[in-house]
């Protein structure tokens, strides 16, 4: 099974259901709340990619894995942080406004990180790969802007219609989310069985020091608890079927084994989210 055939269209429906949840009163938070929407976005596109640069380096990741754990931290947030968002009593508004934000800004900071991080490994790593950095922007703003904006349109034009569209991508979003992840999973399997424990160590680490290191910059600007977990779940998910979508696609990197991160990320990132929601259930919620 080519399971290019299987992230592309995913990717184009998650962004289209984004469109589809963006509204007025998501963009409002811009100008009401300043402050968290800043720090959203300083920790999705500033903090992420700083800790997996970090810790690829701390555990002397192999190139490929190195540039997939960079892709991985440089995407935008996934759409189903405003489900987990929803879960954990968080801000919806904020939750949308960031993960809206994030697909746009990296539009251009994406394809910048990584040159820079493809240049860093070429010559450091003897690795060698090459980044098409046109037909990278161009694939993104077909499969990721140009359904983002059509789903904006699409809810000012038919809201009722719209609402009901979203209901139903919102509950399948998630399962082909999974459904990806284990299909690469599966396929890579004899690569991934010995390189996992290194890569799960890294990619573990890497969601849980992105939760506490934009939980603690969240409390120390004095944002309020929903605030503050709205933004640990948008910093802690980011859009894996994006960063797969780039690392197997035959016009950009078109490398699975860089896509094994991501993967591996798909599938931590949804168990840790989860406990997450536990732990807040299990003690008092307003402390965190």
């Amino acid at each position: 099974m080519n399971a290019v055939l299987i992230v592309l269209p995913i990717l184009t429906l998650l962004m289209f259901e984004l469109g589809l949840e963006c509204n007025i009163d998501a963009f409002k938070t811009l100008i009401k709340n300043p402050k968290a929407v800043a720090i959203g976005v300083v920790g999705q596109v500033v903090i992420m990619p700083l800790l997996a640069f970090a810790l690829g380096v701390i555990f002397d990741l192999s190139p490929l894995y190195f540039i997939g754990i960079l892709l991985i931290a440089s995407s935008p947030g996934g759409s189903s942080s405003n489900v987990f968002s929803m879960l954990a009593g968080g801000n919806i508004s904020l939750s949308v406004t960031l993960t809206a934000l994030s697909s746009v800004i990296t539009l251009i900071t994406l394809p910048i990180i990584m040159h820079v991080v493809i240049g860093y490994a070429d010559s450091n790593m003897d690795a060698t790969i090459q980044l098409p950095v046109g037909k990278l922007l161009i694939q993104n703003i077909v499969l990721v802007f140009v359904p983002f904006v059509l789903g904006v349109f699409f809810r000012t034009k038919y809201i009722k219609l719209s609402s009901r569209i979203a209901a139903v991508l919102r509950k399948i979003s998630f399962p082909a989310l999974v459904l990806l992840a284990t299909i690469f999973f599966v396929q890579n399997w004899q690569v991934i069985k010995n390189e996992i424990p290194r890569v799960g160590v890294v990619v573990f680490l890497f969601i849980v020091c992105a939760m506490i290191c934009s939980g603690l910059l969240s409390r120390i600007s004095q944002l309020n608890s929903a605030d503050r977990r709205t933004i640990v779940i948008e910093v802690g998910m980011q859009n894996a079927a994006q960063a797969i979508a780039v690392a197997t696609s035959p016009l950009i990197l078109n490398n699975d084994i860089i896509a094994i991160p991501a993967i591996v990320y798909a599938l931590f990132m949804n168990l840790i989210l989860l406990s997450y929601l536990v732990l807040l259930r299990n003690i008092k919620i307003k402390t965190l």
